[in-house]
């Protein structure tokens, strides 16, 4: 993936509520390494999905929630409602899963929710990561199978990716995850959109506010970056798998309190 500079995230960002899609787009997640050796984004061989899978954990409790249509928003959702001092704090479920269990600890000790969207080869990895998201309050959803780069695949790969996906967490909650946010782009072309949906996901859940915490660049800049865009009704884009990530959030949080901003699941924020 080429380099894109974080003004050029911005911009995508902000023109987002009026983008309509004409090609591929790989401004989204990160391709690099998390701090510690784990890759937070670990790219596959082929583009075939794996042959064999971890024995899952069966969803023996209530299932999760399912997708449900938002009539008032549109197929691509950006941000929720700018006059409720509430943010959704989403986070690209892979990589080390330390991180994972320090954010939603943090989240917890702070009394907010989060929403995570959930890599599939993560899953079959650390299955019991899925009921522990739920378990906490949290939101469950979908990021592809392999975290590639759904929006340049042909429309047979780019739809086994989502639906890969999608039945890892229905084995594993009684759902196919309540969102689905495209992997390595900060939208989804009108292929993986129509996909998307054809899977269950009335919605595509992009976001207004990127932390660029991927890039590691020290967990001050990760809330500054944060702090400078957000308002009421964002949806900001944070990842499992950095340590600048896990360092910076209680410092995240708390600069949101000050605003007044409470971090709430992405389903909450939106209805």
């Amino acid at each position: 993936m080429g380099r894109v500079t974080t003004t050029d995230r911005r911009a995508v960002l902000r023109a987002g509520a009026g983008f309509v899609a004409s090609g591929a787009l790989t401004t989204g997640c990160a391709t690099g390494t998390a701090t510690g050796g784990a890759a937070a984004h670990p790219a596959a061989p082929s583009s075939r999905t794996p042959a064999s899978r971890p024995p899952a954990t069966p969803a023996t409790r209530t299932p999760a929630p399912a997708p449900a249509p938002l009539l008032r928003y549109p197929a691509q959702i950006f941000h929720g409602p700018r006059d409720h001092p509430r943010v959704a704090l989403t986070f690209h479920g892979n990589g080390d899963p330390a991180t994972a269990h320090a954010l939603l600890a943090a989240a917890e000790k702070h009394g907010s929710r989060i929403t995570v969207f959930a890599v599939g080869t993560w899953l079959d990895a650390h299955p019991g990561l899925a009921r522990r998201i739920l378990d906490g309050g949290h939101e469950l959803g979908n990021h592809t199978l392999r975290h590639l780069d759904i929006n340049a695949m042909p429309e047979a790969d780019a739809e086994a990716e989502i639906r890969g996906c999608a039945e890892r967490l229905k084995r594993l909650t009684g759902s196919i995850g309540t969102w689905f946010r495209p992997s390595r782009g900060a939208l989804a072309s009108p292929l993986v959109e129509r996909l998307a949906r054809r899977a269950g996901y009335p919605h595509v859940l992009s976001y207004d506010v990127d932390s660029l915490d991927f890039t590691s660049p020290g967990a001050p800049t990760v809330v500054r970056n944060v702090m400078a865009d957000v308002r009421a009704g964002s949806i900001v884009s944070l990842h499992f798998g950095y340590a600048d990530t896990v360092a910076a959030f209680p410092g995240l949080l708390h600069e949101l309190d000050r605003r007044g901003l409470r971090a709430v699941t992405t389903t909450e924020l939106l209805t």
